[in-house]
């Protein structure tokens, strides 16, 4: 098993944004893990933490936490929690390993410009950038709410100054500014990006 800790993010995150690594066991539910650290955070009992699931399945956090949302990720060993104040947060947690099919994937899921830069390429990099791709967009769409199933081609990431920043994205999530996105490597052998954009009073989600 891999030691209980994160590699430290640079640069680090906002003073409103947390996230941690923690040990994972296969077919091991995430959800008490997750309220186990979520309670040390927020400094009461793992049963006070108001975990619950949305009409989508998505975690929130309820009336005695309104204001904080979270997000967590399981890959391999690993388990990726993050949680944030006054925003909506998306987690994701990819283990590195050989992905031979990535550009054909890409081709069929991803918007048409991202297929195009991972098809120029080196044949060696293609790989960890199509892993990069994937967790930036799965923690957006982890964040809006919907997950994959809202279509990972409908938002599109370029890389500027070897950075991943989103450039184009359906109006469902707003505007691509609005967003930012972080990606790391949280642990050896592993790839993860943290989203997240403000959440307006006007659109916090009613306590459950």
């Amino acid at each position: 098993m891999t030691p209980n800790h994160m590699l430290p993010l640079s640069p680090s995150l906002p003073s409103t944004i947390q996230c941690t690594w923690r040990d994972y066991a296969h077919g091991q539910p995430a959800e008490p893990l997750a309220r186990l650290w979520l309670a040390d955070v927020l400094g009461c009992e793992p049963a006070a933490v108001a975990l619950v699931r949305d009409a989508l399945g998505r975690p929130r956090l309820g009336a005695s936490q309104h204001g904080w949302d979270v997000s967590w990720s399981h890959s391999g060993q690993g388990l990726l929690i993050a949680m944030g104040e006054g925003v909506q947060i998306g987690a994701d947690l990819e283990r590195t390993k050989p992905r031979p099919q990535a550009l054909a994937l890409a081709r069929r899921f991803f918007a048409g410009n991202e297929a195009h830069w991972l098809a120029a390429l080196p044949v060696e990099t293609r790989e960890a950038a199509f892993l990069r791709l994937w967790c930036a967009k799965e923690s957006v769409l982890k964040a809006h709410g919907r997950g994959l199933a809202f279509g990972l081609d409908r938002l599109e990431f370029g890389e500027v100054c070897g950075v991943l920043q989103l450039i184009a994205c359906d109006r469902q999530l707003g505007q691509p500014d609005d967003w930012t996105v972080r990606e790391f490597m949280p642990h050896a052998g592993y790839r993860a990006a943290i989203a997240w954009r403000d959440t307006p009073e006007s659109q916090v989600p009613p306590p459950y």
